[in-house]
């Protein structure tokens, strides 16, 4: 799966290190379509496994990792990982994030069947504590800075769940109904129309529920967006201690959230800082070109 399209991201970085990547999916996905192959696989478990069985047998000649995202496996785990240990072939699971929120020790054991295990942010620790962490990284060319202007009075809120459920979005509403700003709520629309909407924001909200921030906040970061969302104090203090920097961010909760927003409605000058210190945070973070640097030196140690 080209979740959020970071596989696909990952992809490319290695390519110009002269990696020969490719991304492989059961099936192209709406917001984020690009893959090298996509099986299409056909209705029916059993039609399904004899697709992603034949296409097992032509990758194995011909790779050396496996880099499995989102818990998934071409074939069953428990048949997947003896194929490989026996072809001395190397693997590592790499969680985005809803594939390990909210589940037991227990429910991701299965990790542990791979070389290595890695997840997004310190924050998800909590769920996979042996796993090494690597941020999500972008391609920063396609993310050309746009500071909020330090002279406009009335500011434009966008606001872009994937679920309004998760990402606290009636709270989000409720505190822009009684702030001077618009509100541009983003839903299911093609990833580079949404960009164009987050080019246009002064002020972007996140989430108020999971604890710590998405891709879609490191894209508005890029752009050079002040971001508001709920942060967790823990992982928030390893972030900065682990990579020496520090996240500029602005916290809310559900209840805090139309005090923080009001701050920023009311500052313009404060919008253009933190876009600006955003901006400087995903160059040092989360450009993928540092995240390449990452993968390939966790390969080597596999």
């Amino acid at each position: 799966m080209n979740t959020a399209g970071i596989p696909w991201t990952n992809v490319q970085a290695l390519r110009r290190r002269d990696v020969d990547a490719k991304l492989v999916v059961f099936e192209r996905y709406r917001l984020h379509p690009q893959a090298d192959w996509d099986l299409a696989r056909p209705d029916g478990l059993v039609r399904r496994q004899a697709v992603q069985w034949r296409a097992l047998l032509k990758l194995l000649p011909h790779t050396d990792v496996f880099h499995f995202y989102f818990g998934l496996t071409l074939v069953p785990k428990s048949l997947q990982f003896p194929i490989l240990r026996a072809l001395r072939k190397k693997s590592l699971f790499h969680f985005l994030g809803s594939d390990i929120r909210g589940k037991d020790p227990e429910q991701l054991a299965y990790g542990r069947r791979a070389g290595a295990q890695v997840v997004g942010s310190y924050d998800a620790l909590r769920w996979v504590p042996d796993a090494q962490v690597v941020p999500p990284g972008i391609d920063l060319s396609a993310y050309d800075a746009a500071i909020p202007d330090a002279t406009k009075s009335r500011p434009l809120i966008v606001h872009a769940p994937s679920s309004r459920a998760r990402k606290g979005s009636e709270h989000v509403l409720a505190a822009c109904a009684d702030l001077d700003a618009d509100l541009d709520l983003v839903e299911g629309v093609p990833h580079e129309e949404a960009k164009q909407r987050y080019r246009a924001a002064d002020i972007v909200v996140d989430q108020l529920n999971a604890g710590w921030y998405g891709l879609f906040a490191v894209e508005a970061m890029a752009l050079g967006k002040p971001v508001v969302t709920y942060l967790r104090e823990e992982p928030l203090r390893r972030t900065e201690a682990e990579l020496g920097v520090r996240v500029p961010i602005v916290s809310a909760t559900k209840e805090t959230l139309r005090e923080r927003l009001r701050a920023l409605v009311d500052s313009p000058e404060e919008r253009a800082r933190i876009g600006a210190a955003s901006r400087a945070y995903v160059e040092q973070v989360h450009d993928v070109e540092r995240v390449a640097d990452r993968l390939l030196a966790l390969y080597a140690r596999l």
